[in-house]
């Protein structure tokens, strides 16, 4: 069997980088599933997973994982090897493996997965290697045991062995919680299906000009007029309003949880407050940390903003005070201050933004910008944090150690590499999936400009542009979901996936001369991939297009 046959026959998503399968023995026991598939363990209930301590914590997901869809019990062994029929965890050093297949790969996260003699072993450059290769297994469960509430009877795994490593460390999903708050229990749900495509950040978009949704103890106003708004810009008519009001907001308790869910699964999340610009939500709240004669409210509309916050010395000490709410709840050592689509056009008739022009000998107000990031990074940098901002920082200077998300064109992510930045591809034309998949008009609402799943999946994640001794700068890619037009769970469910499906691929596997990536292999392992993903409740869309009508269903 080769190693696409292999592949296509276990339907993992994304594919590892090898997967060898023995041939069919007349005097084997097997599988059917259309074919002769020989058996490499059977697991029933009384099931035994032995782990080193420093993987107690891989085990006990996957034991609350595997008896949650069996009703089996599943005892932990701490260390001793489990008998037949059982599932050992375990460390070790896979780099000239992984070598051996791609001299590029790095074994950090990798893993390595056997199912035979009656037993499955998982050995993990690292727990989070563990982890995934646990991931893996979890795809060759049957799917009715990902969701099953009732007993189960034994389940026979095939023989197979699965080496891997992912193609590049940052592997991001973004949600947009601001422009529509969404609840905790839905982002739990896509932390958990993330988790399952191996990806490993979840970038929480929380504050912007149409909701604010980071509780600051400093400032109550934040979350008390900040997160609400009267309404929204309706979906289906320009300049006309829904009259429906629309907030919300996430305590600590809920961010702590959000946190400690997504540690197990080896997700870290980076918070996102916008500043500059996009704050007229906190302007609402604190109107003195704005710029305008009048009281602004919490904005109805889509689009950019005029409004940025004045520069006044109380003003950066309010944006430090958040600054230090976040790290507080996150413990990333990344911390995400936007910086994109800022205006300049209150700052014009500033004088504060008048004396820091002459003092800095700034030509361009635009100039403070860099003024006002340098700030925020030298305050991160002393909590031994770094920032991350969209394109626009570069445009002011940004700080040497800040990682730029390259956002409106690979042509930023080749001019901050130039200038020794990190960079997280997160281009809009490949990446943005509050876009339609078609132009179909059964599509919901969106922005313009389609990008099919086929698009998403043949992304590369490192610019042509990019010379071979930079390419080590791309760190890896993200995908963004932006919530104007998207108010629902299930409408965002709808938007992610098959499309988060693609993009695991495009960041995780490894392409080789023998294994290129090709969509039209992917095709079929994404159908059957699908029914995993309706096992699991997720509202995504189907291959061949959304049903009339479904467009209005959110």
């Amino acid at each position: 069997m080769t190693p696409a046959d292999a592949a296509a026959s276990l339907a993992v998503i994304p594919r590892p980088l090898s997967i060898s399968r023995p041939l069919a023995d007349p005097d084997t026991p097997c599988v059917e599933d259309g074919a002769s598939i020989p058996i490499g363990a059977r697991l029933a209930d009384g099931l035994v997973v032995a782990h080193s301590p420093e993987l107690r914590r891989e085990a006990r997901w996957f034991r609350r994982m595997l008896e949650a869809g069996t009703g089996w019990t599943v005892r932990l062994c701490d260390g001793s090897a489990p008998g037949e029929g059982g599932i050992e965890l375990r460390t070790g050093d896979l780099a000239g493996q992984l070598g051996r297949l791609a001299p590029r790969a790095t074994s950090s996260e990798g893993y390595w997965l056997t199912s035979s003699a009656g037993r499955v072993v998982i050995t993990g450059a690292d727990p989070a290697g563990v982890f995934y290769g646990l991931q893996t297994l979890r795809e060759l469960l049957p799917d009715v045991l990902l969701r099953q509430a009732g007993r189960s009877g034994p389940v026979d795994l095939p023989a197979v062995e699965i080496l891997d490593a992912p193609r590049f460390a940052w592997r991001g999903v973004h949600l947009d919680v601001s422009r529509h708050f969404m609840p905790k229990s839905f982002v739990l749900k896509l932390i958990d299906l993330i988790a399952l495509h191996k990806c490993n950040v979840l970038h929480l978009h929380l504050t912007d000009d149409q909701g604010w949704r980071l509780p600051v103890e400093r400032y109550p106003r934040l979350t008390e007029v900040g997160a609400w708004r009267r309404e929204s810009g309706d979906d289906d008519i320009e300049g006309s309003f829904d009259g429906k009001p629309h907030g919300g907001f996430y305590t600590r308790a809920d961010l702590a949880e959000i946190v400690e869910f997504a540690a197990e699964r080896h997700v870290n999340v980076l918070p996102e407050i916008d500043m500059p610009g996009h704050t007229v939500a906190a302007i609402a709240a604190y109107p003195e940390l704005g710029n305008a004669v009048e009281r602004l409210e919490v904005a109805t509309s889509w689009g950019i903003s005029e409004h940025a916050l004045n520069l006044d010395e109380p003003t950066l000490r309010f944006c430090t005070e958040v600054i230090d709410a976040a790290v507080e709840i996150f413990p990333w050592r990344f911390v995400h201050l936007g910086g994109d689509e800022c205006s300049a056009t209150e700052w014009q008739a500033s004088a504060r933004a008048r004396e820091l022009m002459i003092e800095n000998g700034y030509s361009d107000e635009r100039q403070l910008q860099g003024w006002f990031t340098a700030r925020m990074g030298e305050h991160l940098r002393a909590r031994a944090r770094t920032l991350v901002g969209w394109s626009e920082i570069l445009e002011g200077g940004a700080p040497a150690d800040a990682i730029v998300m390259a956002w409106r064109s690979e042509q930023d992510a080749v001019q901050a590499v130039a200038a020794g930045h990190d960079v997280v591809m997160t281009p809009q034309d490949w990446l943005y999936f509050d876009r339609p998949y078609t132009e179909d008009p059964a599509e919901p609402v969106a922005f313009p400009g389609a990008t099919s799943t086929e698009k998403v999946y043949r992304y590369d994640p490192v610019p042509a542009a990019i010379p071979a001794s930079q390419r080590h700068h791309v760190l890896g890619a993200q995908c963004q979901l932006w919530t104007e037009y998207v108010a629902t769970p299930d409408h965002a469910e709808y938007l992610y996936f098959p499309r988060v499906s693609a993009f695991a691929e495009a960041v995780w596997t490894i392409p080789t001369a023998t294994q290129p990536r090709s969509y039209a292999e992917f095709t079929p392992r994404l159908a059957r991939h699908l029914l995993r993903l309706q096992a699991l409740g997720v509202n995504y869309r189907p291959l061949d297009g959304p049903t009339p009508g479904q467009a209005r269903v959110w």
